[in-house]
């Protein structure tokens, strides 16, 4: 929590404060020792507060699974701030709920841009470009001055190793292992930010687009990274939709990505691809025997930095499948999945069809 840059917290069943995160305490302006002990409801907006004891009643209830809403929250200098709020309840084994885990993300920005757009629909297309030209500019220059020092830590880091390596005792051994994997995930990280903004701002050129070769092409990447690994990958042929080809391959290497990592615990890895007709167009359909998931937390899924997995399990940066889906959004489609713990996950991609379909 305390790492976080999203605000976190932790509620009592009744609504009072247990702990909040550095970000909460930005986000509202309030100490942690300030909002200890006191009720969520004193600061949120009174127009929300109604709304807000529902949620929480059911939740506790067992009404609902999670609280997924925004909300106005009132910060010190009394200011509004729209936030959207998460929210689930840690259970005993007998399952009863013993405290609610919240998320706080501010939306504030987003709110705005909304009021923006509803209140000038001239200006509509200029503001939204602004935005994401600033957005895309600070991505930019953040992902740039962090590649530099990183490159030294894994410069620097190995260098150490080639030099010293063989007379490190263990806990230094395993100090600088730390250090080089550290790097390596932080440099795995950049790239997929990199992507992500790809995802959302790369001119889409559509086309028809042939998906068997496209995943095909993924999976040859695959196997050529990790050889040792048995796997069993079946592509139906014939698998086509209209789009842009080298966004649609993004999203189809991270799904198969997934299905790859996901299987690190069986001996052998199992993929299939096939496609059909779907609602509106074609549906791409990528099954895999791995961990699975738990579809109560499926609502995480295509958040950017969700992992519903640990490392162990082959968890990631967690922007694999936020990657997919912005793909898919822009092509007018949608993404769904299906699961269960141990059996494997599907995931579907909806697609517009190629003309002659």
């Amino acid at each position: 929590m305390a790492a976080s840059g999203i605000g976190m917290a932790i509620v009592e069943l009744d609504g009072r404060w247990r702990e909040v995160n550095p970000a909460a305490e930005r986000l509202l302006g309030r100490d942690a020792s300030e909002l200890a002990g006191r009720q969520v409801f004193e600061v949120i907006h009174r127009d929300d507060v109604e709304a807000a004891r529902e949620a929480l009643e059911g939740l506790v209830q067992g009404r609902s699974e999670v609280i997924d809403a925004p909300r106005r929250y009132l910060h010190r200098d009394g200011e509004v701030v729209w936030v959207h709020t998460n929210a689930a309840a840690l259970r005993d084994a007998s399952g009863q709920p013993q405290l609610l885990v919240v998320q706080l993300r501010d939306i504030s920005r987003e709110r705005q841009a909304q009021a923006v757009l509803q209140a000038d629909a001239t200006d509509r297309a200029a503001a939204l470009d602004v935005s994401n030209q600033h957005l895309q500019m600070f991505a930019d220059s953040v992902a740039h001055d962090l590649r530099a020092p990183l490159r030294s830590i894994e410069s620097f880091s190995a260098m150490l190793d080639q030099r010293i390596g063989e007379s490190l005792d263990p806990t230094s051994r395993d100090h600088l292992d730390r250090i080089r994997a550290a790097a390596t995930r932080m440099s795995g990280l950049l790239s997929a930010l990199g992507e992500l903004s790809h995802a959302t701002r790369a001119e889409l050129k559509p086309g028809p687009v042939d998906l068997t070769l496209l995943a095909e092409w993924a999976v040859a990447e695959l196997q050529e990274a990790e050889p040792e690994r048995d796997a069993e990958v079946r592509i139906s042929p014939g698998l086509a939709a209209h789009g842009d080809e080298r966004l649609l391959k993004l999203a189809i290497a991270q799904l198969l990505s997934n299905a790859w990592k996901f299987s690190r615990q069986r001996d052998r890895v199992f993929i299939e691809v096939v496609g059909g007709p779907g609602a509106d167009g074609v549906r791409l359909t990528v099954r895999d025997a791995g961990c699975g998931f738990d579809m109560r937390y499926a609502h995480k899924l295509f958040q950017p930095f969700q992992r519903l997995h640990g490392a162990d399990e082959g968890a990631g940066h967690g922007l694999g499948l936020a990657i997919a889906q912005r793909v898919v959004e822009r092509h007018g489609g949608r993404m769904s999945a299906a699961s269960e713990p141990g059996l494997g996950s599907t995931f579907h991609m909806d697609l517009p069809p190629p003309p002659d379909y």
